[in-house]
């Protein structure tokens, strides 16, 4: 087996050539020879590796090589394969016959030395390329932590684009990368000699000498704002405009500076204001803290089943009696207490298991109503009824359920109900397995009476912010007395909320509202109130 390796230096590309034999058998020495006597025009050095010099092989190919090549330095040497023998040959052009090791050496080290300073160049290219931002040629967001770690008195400024998912959807991610090319270029000009860094997606940074106490900063940040507010990027012949929020840190210490701006960031976003300056007093990092505290307990709640209904009774006010119940989510932690929705529900849908504990609610809801005659209902958001998954999970428990017919889902009238036509496909499909629709907490909110015209509901239920009141607010009164009245034109049936009084009870019967709930009534509870 033979293998070829030619090296080279600045002077003479062919002065210096290696070739590697090897052998197994005795039979193989005349082709090796052949070889190594074409080898022959210059100078030649040659290295045999045996285990054992001895042997009938090794003697064969000294006695071969002198006789081809009388004027070769051969070196015996020993490496620790038994079952085989390398021949190395080493051939260069000198005069120095005496010191041909030496001169191979030289080569040798020459060649390695060319080698690694290749090696150490495509090490500072790739090093380069790690820290530097492939679309902006800015520094990224390993720079900004490296520098940020060397410099312990910086200051940083975070800068986010408003618009730019509206600008990289409506014309496309070409258009979306010259944007940001464009503003990337702009913000080093305008802000030079401070460092600007490109980091992910629309979000740059500048890097301050010194972090600047409050008022100063919010100086700086005023007019750093009004210098980049409302920048034109112009693409062939369409003009964008593009917006920015910005954040940075008073902190007089700078640990854990990117993590206190990046929250500072988002406050902005949330609140619409041009920017914010994070300050240790706003307690940003307790919030953070919470959620993903609550992120653990609902995914440890919904993966070992602790997500259960609780039943709140619901009054026929002409009976007097209790003929439904709602059925309402809670969560078991690992300490046995009880928390609320509003605490674990938006977590649920910020981590992308909402869709499994309307899932739970709803196995379980409708196995305690499988074995009584009550009607109960089930409250749903617009997100379970956007999904096709909760669609068709709902569909397939009325298909085999002896309840279906006597549940009600309670829909939350909002202003996120847009895609009307996808409310109306639901309601007609759960409509036709029996099961009853209610407008939940209408009169809140966004409520509108063009709401129920569009919904086919069964149930209005009157939100408890009016009923709470209803006997000392004349307006609350005015203002349910126009809804149940609406509603019985259109024969639909009324449910107060937030009962909580025999007074405000009795102002619920005279208005001619169909059902009450509330605490006078009934607390949440995990059985039935039977």
């Amino acid at each position: 087996m033979k293998h070829r390796y030619k090296g080279k230096d600045s002077m003479n590309s062919d002065t210096f050539e290696v070739e590697n034999f090897t052998l197994s058998s005795s039979a193989e020495v005349p082709d090796v020879i052949y070889e190594i006597g074409l080898l022959a025009k210059h100078k030649v050095l040659i290295h045999i590796l045996s285990y054992i010099h001895n042997t009938v092989l090794v003697q064969t190919l000294v006695r071969e090589i002198n006789k081809t090549v009388p004027d070769a330095k051969i070196v015996l040497l020993k490496h620790d394969d038994k079952q085989k023998t390398s021949v190395v040959v080493f051939t260069i052009d000198t005069d120095d016959t005496e010191h041909i090791s030496d001169e191979v050496l030289k080569e040798l080290y020459k060649d390695h030395s060319s080698k690694n300073l290749s090696i150490q160049e495509y090490r500072r290219e790739l090093f380069k390329r790690y820290f530097t931002d492939h679309l902006t040629n800015l520094p990224n967001l390993y720079q900004l932590r490296k520098d940020l770690e060397n410099c312990e008195q910086c200051g940083l400024i975070l800068l986010k684009i408003d618009n730019f998912q509206t600008i990289n959807n409506f014309y496309g991610f070409v258009v979306g990368d010259y944007v940001l090319e464009y503003v990337g270029k702009y913000l080093k000009k305008v802000l030079s000699p401070n460092q600007v860094y490109r980091l992910s997606g629309a979000e740059f940074a500048i890097s301050l000498d010194e972090n600047l106490g409050f008022y100063h900063l919010k100086s700086y940040l005023s007019e750093l704002y009004e210098k980049i507010k409302n920048i034109k990027v112009t693409y062939q012949e369409t003009q964008i405009f593009v917006d920015f929020t910005l954040a940075s840190s008073s902190d007089r210490i700078n640990n854990n500076i990117f993590s206190k701006v990046s929250m500072a960031l988002m406050y902005a976003k949330k609140k619409g204001v041009p920017f914010w300056i994070y300050e240790d007093k706003m307690h940003f990092e307790d919030e953070y803290r919470r959620n993903l505290q609550l992120s653990s307990i609902v995914r440890e709640a919904v993966q070992n089943d602790k997500i259960i209904p609780y039943f709140q009774a619901i009054r026929d006010n002409k009976t007097k009696e209790i003929t439904k119940y709602e059925c309402l989510a809670r969560l078991v932690d690992m300490n046995g207490k009880i928390l609320s929705p509003l605490l674990f529900i938006p977590i649920a849908k910020n981590i992308k298991i909402y869709n499994e504990v309307t899932k739970k609610i709803i196995n379980k809801s409708f196995a305690v109503f499988e074995k009584n005659e009550f009607e109960f209902s089930i409250n749903l958001s617009i997100e379970d009824i956007m999904s096709s998954e909760i669609f068709n999970f709902i569909l397939n428990k009325l298909k085999n359920s002896h309840a279906a017919s006597r549940v009600t889902f309670e829909l939350l009238e909002s202003e996120a109900v847009q895609d009307f036509k996808r409310v109306d496909r639901f309601v007609s499909e759960v409509v036709r397995y029996g099961a009853k629709i209610a407008i939940d907490d209408f009169g809140s909110g966004y409520s509108n009476f063009s709401y129920i015209t569009k919904i086919d509901a069964d149930y209005i239920k009157i939100d408890g912010s009016l009923i709470e009141n209803i006997d000392v607010d004349e307006a609350s009164k005015i203002v349910v007395d126009t809804i149940v009245q609406f509603a019985k034109k259109l024969g639909i049936k009324t449910i107060a909320e937030y009962v909580h009084s025999s007074v405000v009870m009795d102002r619920v019967c005279e208005l001619g509202i169909d059902y009450s709930q509330g605490f006078y009534i009934d607390e949440p509870s995990v059985k039935l109130n039977l």
